[in-house]
């Protein structure tokens, strides 16, 4: 998805919803936060080293414990839920939609989103790339490797370590794809946060953006944000059940 993706004709019949998507969104097809009271951080200090750069570059124990996690990740296994269908479903309504996501699980293209439309800030778990040469390859390409007995898999093209195409901690978010959505939530007439905790920045300033420029601001999340009074709506109930009837009004010609 490129700039000129957005659209700008203000005689649209329909208006640019534009969602910001967060791990509430995949808490239903089986897929835990990382951050929340049963987070895998909370439940399991440890495991932030193996998504945290500086120590995956430097200790292949680190690494080997790593592919492994990634071997067991729920995200290989998850389908899309009510939620991602209903999200799919208005763009394929010919409502314009931009789907901006923290997430890493592939679970809106799973589900029908075309992917110049989804905007994916944190990276996708679905491909490795090589930290030397850049070259990019399939997970499961890789995940196969380990299960064949390669604990530590090197790239097939120079020889560098592999890492999951993810921003891991103490990397810096695509300046590309970030620069993208800022233009996405200043174009937006409707931008709905969905499933965040609008804390992580700086995809969380997005939400407050998008006010600024005037978008109709809608948080669909359990707990509250610190972006809520800036919010025409805020919604408390399950994503599952509330988002569906929420996206179909949207859809709605005007």
């Amino acid at each position: 998805m490129t700039g000129t993706d957005v659209p700008h004709d203000q005689s649209a019949r329909r208006p640019l919803v534009a969602l910001l998507t967060g791990a509430g969104i995949s808490t239903d097809s089986g897929i835990p936060d990382y951050r929340g009271p049963n987070g895998l951080w909370r439940r399991d200090p440890e495991a932030e080293k193996l998504v945290t750069y500086d120590a995956y570059m430097a200790d292949p124990e680190v690494r080997r414990r790593s592919w492994l996690m990634r071997q067991k990740s729920p995200a290989f296994r998850a389908q899309p839920n009510a939620a991602h269908e209903a999200v799919a479903a208005l763009e394929r309504s010919g409502t314009p939609v931009r789907v901006i996501t923290q997430n890493v699980d592939g679970l809106h293209q799973l589900a029908g989103v075309p992917a110049r439309k989804v905007l994916e800030l944190h990276g996708t778990v679905r491909a490795v790339t090589c930290t030397r040469c850049h070259a990019r390859s399939s997970m499961r390409e890789a995940l196969d490797r380990v299960a064949a007995g390669e604990p530590d898999p090197a790239c097939l093209v120079c020889g560098g370590i592999l890492k999951s195409a993810t921003v891991m901690f103490g990397e810096r978010l695509d300046p590309q794809v970030l620069g993208t959505a800022l233009g996405v939530a200043k174009a937006a007439d409707v931008f709905l946060a969905v499933g965040t905790t609008l804390q992580v920045q700086p995809a969380a300033s997005l939400a407050g953006v998008a006010a600024e420029h005037g978008a109709r601001l809608i948080i669909v999340n359990a707990d509250p944000t610190p972006y809520d009074a800036l919010a025409a709506e805020v919604i408390r109930e399950p994503i599952g059940s509330a988002l569906p009837p929420l996206l179909a009004r949207l859809g709605q010609p005007v």
